[in-house]
């Protein structure tokens, strides 16, 4: 999970370089979706190793579910089918 925070975090550092780099003209649009598009790459990455990760104990898994579901609300997104298979086939 920290290393889901950490790609959060570097994921939103590098839209905002990458937003200003498009405001001052640096940079074309299609670069700039470009790097938005791997940006949101990295991110569905992380969330997906989360998704599979397999607690050890119900602690754990009490933590991933926790984890997940304040994810999708603050987020407001929803999991994808195989996401969605993945965390209750493990749970």
């Amino acid at each position: 999970m920290e290393r889901h925070i950490a790609a959060q975090l570097a994921i939103l550092d590098a839209v905002r370089e990458w937003d200003g780099r498009r405001t001052d003209g640096d940079v074309s649009s299609v670069v700039y979706a470009n790097a938005l598009l791997d940006a949101a790459r990295e991110e569905e990455a992380a969330r997906f190793r989360i998704v599979r990760y397999e607690p050890r104990d119900d602690r754990e898994e009490k933590l991933k579910l926790t984890y997940i579901a304040a994810y999708l609300m603050a987020t407001k997104q929803t999991l994808k089918t195989v996401e969605m298979a993945a965390v209750i086939g493990a749970t």
